[in-house]
């Protein structure tokens, strides 16, 4: 995700730097017009703003709060600019964080498999200082297609992040178990994708139920384990605002089935396969 990112913000024209904790995928990026810095300290001591696109929680605590890392070295007034999924609690630290060190701060995670991250077609969701996310705008514009402004306080866009992925992830169980029934009426899951992708036209619904049909999960345009992470993150947020999740619950335990069957590596839309299992069909 974050390649393609920084290809799109060094075609339009901005100064990019780059860190990789995997140096090889920073180097990569040389070719296109990046500068490689060796720490994420590196990267800030020539930059306005950092854009951040980490895996999980860990990765962005040990990239921020780390030896070499990003709290201890951004300027006064420069900006992080957060476009993981991750906690609201973490998001929350990181605003709180940066503000005590003068450094201001914006969650923008971000919607879209790294093909979207490539051809520029995110769509980005940025939530803190009204003032600060306008100022960036160009930045955002240069990744994603549309930009959606959704509060004043950046744990919101996390909250956003979170309740989509939700909302994808219970797609993805939806057609697994649909797959499943249909496989065993002898009706081809194409056929059926066919109706539905009509009926909800999205290109979501399209490409997942593609993915599916086709049973192509690997490589993993988002890992399975990941998914994981983002539902467990989502009920910890609908039990820190006191919101039941009933399918989140359904749908965490799906996704631990997957990883007991040697599934963590694959794409997420392979959870599809913990139905087919249990429909004896896979």
């Amino acid at each position: 995700m974050g390649s393609g990112m920084a290809r799109n913000l060094l075609r339009a024209g901005h100064d990019v730097v780059v860190f990789n904790r995997s140096r090889e995928k920073a180097e990569a990026l040389v070719a296109d017009g990046a500068r490689v810095a060796d720490t994420p300290a590196g990267v800030c001591s020539v930059s306005e703003a950092i854009m951040t696109m980490l895996a999980d929680d860990r990765a962005v605590e040990q990239v921020v709060f780390g030896e070499n890392a990003i709290a201890s070295a951004l300027p006064v007034g420069a900006i992080h600019i957060s476009c993981s999924t991750i906690s609201i609690a973490l998001a929350e630290r990181l605003a709180a964080e940066h503000r005590r060190r003068g450094q201001r701060y914006l969650s923008v995670p971000v919607f879209g498999r790294p093909e979207a991250a490539e051809s520029k077609n995110l769509l980005v969701v940025a939530a803190g200082p009204l003032e600060l996310v306008e100022h960036c705008r160009p930045l955002f514009d240069a990744i994603g297609r549309q930009t959606f402004v959704v509060g004043s306080n950046p744990s919101q866009a996390n909250a956003v992040k979170l309740c989509g992925n939700f909302m994808i992830a219970a797609m993805l169980e939806a057609f697994g178990e649909a797959y499943a029934t249909l496989r065993k009426a002898d009706v081809l899951p194409h056929t059926f994708l066919e109706v539905m992708s009509m009926l909800f036209d999205s290109p979501v619904y399209a490409n997942y139920g593609r993915l599916i049909a086709d049973g192509k999960f690997e490589p993993a345009g988002f890992a399975l384990r990941l998914g994981l992470k983002d539902v467990r993150l989502m009920l910890e947020a609908a039990e820190e605002f006191a919101a039941p999740m009933p399918f989140a619950s359904l749908i965490r335990d799906n996704f631990l089935s997957a990883m007991a069957h040697g599934q963590a590596d694959q794409d997420w839309s392979s959870i599809v396969r913990v139905a087919a299992r249990n429909a004896g069909v896979e």
